[in-house]
């Protein structure tokens, strides 16, 4: 355990997070998503996909171009989704929605995905890393 760091984020999470760069892709997931099929690396964290956006958003600054971008629905966001938003720290205004299949296909580049037992449909964001501010 590490002080002050979240405990959903294991060292594997760490070390990915850690050695991605400016503009690079994390996505979260539910637990419906097909995580093993899509990514080249996957993590698995036994919680959903709200408190798993909280714990990477506590590490991450976000990019100043689609710095969040959640899987559309169609409709309204549900309230998976409205949480991961919440999650996030971002205002809606800042937060995108793309198809099912666009999110497919920006998560088979992404350099994480982070699978989380989340069964609520559309319970899946994708997290663009910024730079971190000196000091």
């Amino acid at each position: 355990m590490l002080k002050g760091i979240d405990t959903v984020l294991t060292g594997e999470i760490l070390l990915h997070l850690d050695r991605m760069g400016h503009s690079d892709l994390v996505a979260i997931v539910d637990a419906h998503f097909p995580a093993y099929r899509v990514g080249k690396r996957v993590v698995d964290v036994a919680v959903g996909s709200p408190r798993a956006t909280r714990a990477i958003c506590s590490v991450l600054e976000f990019d100043d171009v689609e710095p969040f971008v959640l899987m559309d629905s169609g409709k309204e966001w549900n309230g998976v989704q409205q949480e991961l938003v919440a999650a996030s720290g971002l205002l809606e205004a800042d937060v995108g929605a793309i198809d099912r299949y666009a999110f497919y296909q920006l998560a088979e580049r992404a350099n994480l995905i982070v699978r989380t037992t989340e069964t609520r449909v559309y319970g899946n964001a994708l997290l663009r890393k910024g730079v971190t501010p000196d000091g």
